[in-house]
């Protein structure tokens, strides 16, 4: 466990070095022998997936340097050489990403910074009302709910009736029975949701507003606690939601991410229904009844 893990609740960020070194454990103990081409020659494993020395010698580095890395110490740990363990560990542009931002974390990083306070401009909100037939919302980088339209508010719940806090993906995820109720694949979805948290705590593990939206689940959901503790991360883009509305019943959605240009922090994401689908007509029926659902609105990050 990391040192958020350990004391979730009062921690001010993350242990960069326990966080390289969980994140390379856990992506090593994943892979099989047979699926790398190295020969067990029949013995007993008593380890998961890889050893240290056969990934090493994978990566084409000494054994001792890698365990180096593993152990958490990447300060001089060159871009080869991360690029060849990212190889030999098969990891997805995502988890490359990351595990570059674990062993070579930016320089000069402002402790216990101030999370600013996320503003949706005015032209994307207007954006966002103008986008009758689809839901669509705008999130931040700790699952914020920034901005909606009604037809966000129709398929989701109303937003507008919650304090700005609570306002998160995250927090109804895992602590709003409702939501498991409505996504069909509960378990795809919290699993992406703390993906997602994960990716963003590599770039920033100094957020305490971050911290204290891991320390609050961990305490409150053994579910994420387990899932917190895989160290899997993942990039917010497209793909399809299976749901179970209360007033509609079942429907299909696909969804696309659109990440700012102006702000790494934002993306905006769109719901939409395959053309003279059942889910088509239960968008339709859902516009029609959310005539009254709120009108999209900034929510800001910090009380």
């Amino acid at each position: 466990m990391d040192a958020m893990d350990d004391n979730p609740a009062q921690s001010d960020g993350l242990d960069q070095r326990a966080e390289l070194s969980e994140f390379l454990r856990t992506r090593r103990a994943r892979l099989k022998p047979e699926d790398v081409g190295v020969s067990s020659h029949g013995r007993h494993r008593r380890v998961p997936g890889l050893r240290r020395e056969e990934l090493a010698q994978l990566a084409g580095v000494s054994v001792a340097y890698y365990t180096r890395l593993e152990q958490g110490n990447g300060r001089n740990v060159s871009a080869e050489v991360l690029d060849a363990i990212a190889r030999a560990l098969r990891l997805s542009d995502a988890e490359q990403t990351h595990l570059t931002r674990l062993a070579k974390p930016r320089q000069q990083r402002r402790k216990n910074r101030v999370p600013r306070r996320q503003t949706v401009r005015t032209g994307l909100r207007q954006l966002l009302d103008s986008m009758e037939g689809v839901p669509a919302y705008v999130g931040g980088a700790r699952s914020e709910i920034l901005a909606w339209n009604r037809m966000a508010a129709a398929l989701f719940g109303d937003w507008g009736k919650l304090a700005p806090a609570e306002r998160n993906w995250a927090r109804l995820t895992f602590l709003d029975p409702g939501y498991r109720d409505l996504f069909r694949d509960w378990d795809s979805k919290a699993s992406d949701m703390v993906s997602y948290l994960r990716l963003y705590a590599g770039q920033h593990p100094d957020d305490p507003a971050l911290s204290a939206l891991v320390g609050e689940l961990s305490v409150k959901s053994e579910e994420f606690r387990r899932l917190w503790a895989t160290h899997d991360v993942k990039e917010k883009g497209h793909g399809v939601k299976r749901m179970r509305h209360p007033l509609v019943g079942e429907l299909t959605l696909s969804y696309e991410t659109l990440h700012l240009p102006d702000d790494d922090e934002q993306y905006l994401c769109v719901y939409h229904a395959e053309p003279a689908s059942p889910a088509a007509d239960a968008l339709r029926l859902l516009a029609s009844w959310g005539t009254d659902a709120v009108p999209s609105e900034d929510a800001p990050l910090t009380e």
